[in-house]
């Protein structure tokens, strides 16, 4: 899935090319904004304090935005990975409480699940409307029902990972686990992205009927008005 499996990663000349599901579903470079800036205010933290722990993060998370941005990544892409470090480290400072760094994390998993689990129930998956803008297919494959079906299915899978990190995540937060918490955030970043790829292409691959020509070949039917009258 990534979709049909997971897309090459753009290079860095190469601005205008298509993003891969997997670098829109927070690939190995997104994977560098979830772990850096946390494991450096860790150290930092354990070091000198919480302000030790946010100075640490900010310029962990200004290091990647700029080895990202000479790398060629989008520029909207780069400014919204250190805008979240930013954001993280202003929650903690104001509380006062070194695991609210990782608040913002939390409450992003809350909303991304249930963004998906609507996206099912509204018959619009959103692992569809991902791998539909990838093809370059805008919604034809929804007039596909043996796609719009697989694509909700593999969309569970997504669905599952953010509960799965919420139900690791919120008790460690609660228990003030810092250093847990990092580890668990690794653990659960490109690792848990990469098995959800694995697991939701098996999903859509087993639920598509023999005989199905693919993801890029969707089986339209025709809408009601383009068919001739009897």
């Amino acid at each position: 899935m990534s979709d049909s499996a997971p897309g090459q990663r753009a290079a860095g000349n190469e601005p205008d090319r298509p993003e891969s599901l997997a670098d829109l579903l927070g690939g190995r470079r997104g994977a560098l904004d979830a772990t850096v800036p946390p494991v450096a205010f860790a150290g930092g933290w354990l070091a000198a304090g919480l302000w030790g722990g946010v100075v640490a993060a900010v310029l962990a998370g200004t290091a990647v935005a700029g080895w990202r941005w000479r790398r060629g990544d989008r520029p909207r892409s780069v400014l919204i990975g250190l805008l979240a470090v930013c954001v993280a480290a202003l929650v903690a400072l104001r509380t006062g409480r070194a695991t609210d760094f990782f608040l913002v994390q939390l409450v992003s998993n809350a909303a991304s699940g249930l963004v998906w689990l609507v996206s099912i129930v509204v018959r619009w998956p959103l692992l569809g409307v991902l791998v539909g803008a990838v093809l370059g297919q805008r919604g034809r494959w929804r007039r596909d029902p043996a796609l719009l079906r697989a694509y909700g299915r593999g969309s569970w899978v997504w669905v599952a990972t953010y509960l799965l990190r919420l139900a690791v995540f919120v008790p460690l937060w609660l228990g003030g686990q810092v250093v847990a918490l990092v580890v668990a955030r690794v653990a659960l970043t490109w690792p848990l992205v990469a098995a959800a790829l694995a697991v939701s292409w098996l999903v859509i691959r087993r639920s598509l009927p023999a005989g199905h020509p693919g993801l890029r070949h969707p089986v339209v039917l025709p809408d009601r008005d383009d068919v001739p009258a009897q």
